[in-house]
């Protein structure tokens, strides 16, 4: 079958939008893995899917799939995206739009500037809604947050704060963003045991009160450009920390975020950007991926 699909970026954090409303398609893990491949697919950190919703509160379904292939609950970044691919493709004249994810309903806005401004929720900071397991750790106090003490294999002890905006995260304060750790350390914590279904892992760099530079070691993508949820995660635990207040410009790879937290449902204000249309061969690229993943295992 051939597929119809839009290349899109918010910040840099790549993504493949594919209209589910007008062409029939059931995306798997391995169709998922292919097209994300940036050697013999399309390229992307993650695949979006827009669909109708079977709830009345929203006016689509939203789904997100990493380029490992699992699917996720939630993508600030790809949901910027999702509403411009609506507007654009005229599925929707409406402004707001209430998208369903798998933990509930997100509203997106886009503004007059183009840019596109999400609520994402109410944070959680219950450890088991990540799952995150705390038994014996150790931990101590920070203002309203706290910090957990996690050793790595080296036997390192970090101390990091976690929380779940729809998907969980964990968050490190580091003196220098151009340290080595987001690559070494960014990847021990994402699998850690104790994190039960992996983790989104942010690097945090306070600049001052209202500005942060970050990177994210995201779960089942690696690090990339941006991580919308993971810089609402780590506003909100600076602010709790008494480091930050709201609002705070976000720096990352890729460009620059808004956050605003007012102790309740966080916003996030960045742009969208259109790369290109094209339409993919799902047998010829099954194909093409099985024959040079043989190769390369020669």
């Amino acid at each position: 079958m051939s597929l119809n699909f839009t290349k899109m970026h918010g910040v840099g954090n790549d993504f493949i939008v594919i209209n589910c409303i007008n062409q029939n398609f059931i995306l798997t893990a391995e169709i998922a893995k292919a097209l994300a491949n940036r050697n013999f697919g399309i390229g992307a950190d993650q695949i979006l899917l827009v669909e109708n919703s079977i709830n009345p509160e929203a006016d689509f379904r939203y789904r997100i799939f990493n380029s490992t292939g699992e699917e996720v609950e939630n993508c600030g970044n790809g949901a910027r995206c999702f509403v411009k691919f609506v507007h654009k493709y005229n599925l929707s004249n409406k402004n707001p739009i209430k998208a369903e994810i798998t933990s509930g309903i997100i509203t997106l806005n886009e503004n007059n500037d183009g840019s596109v401004t999400v609520d994402m929720g109410k944070p959680s900071f219950d450890p088991e809604s990540l799952p995150f397991n705390t038994e014996s750790l150790e931990f101590r106090k920070q203002s309203l947050e706290t910090l957990w003490q996690l050793k790595t294999e080296k036997n390192k002890t970090l101390l990091l704060s976690v929380l779940s905006i729809s998907n969980p995260h964990a968050i490190i304060v580091i003196d220098d963003i151009n340290t080595n750790e987001v690559s070494l350390i960014g990847p021990e914590i994402e699998s850690h045991p104790r994190f039960i279904k992996k983790v989104n892992v942010s690097f945090m760099q306070i600049k001052d009160q209202h500005s942060i530079l970050l990177r994210v070691y995201e779960r089942g993508a690696g690090e990339t450009l941006a991580c919308g949820t993971g810089a609402c995660a780590s506003v909100v635990s600076g602010i709790r920390r008494g480091l930050l207040q709201s609002p705070v410009l976000v720096h990352t790879k890729g460009g620059v975020l808004s956050i605003d937290w007012d102790g309740k449902s966080i916003k996030m204000t960045g742009p969208a950007s259109f790369v290109f249309d094209g339409q993919i061969s799902i047998n010829n690229l099954m194909q093409t991926i099985n024959k040079n993943t043989s190769l390369l295992k020669i």
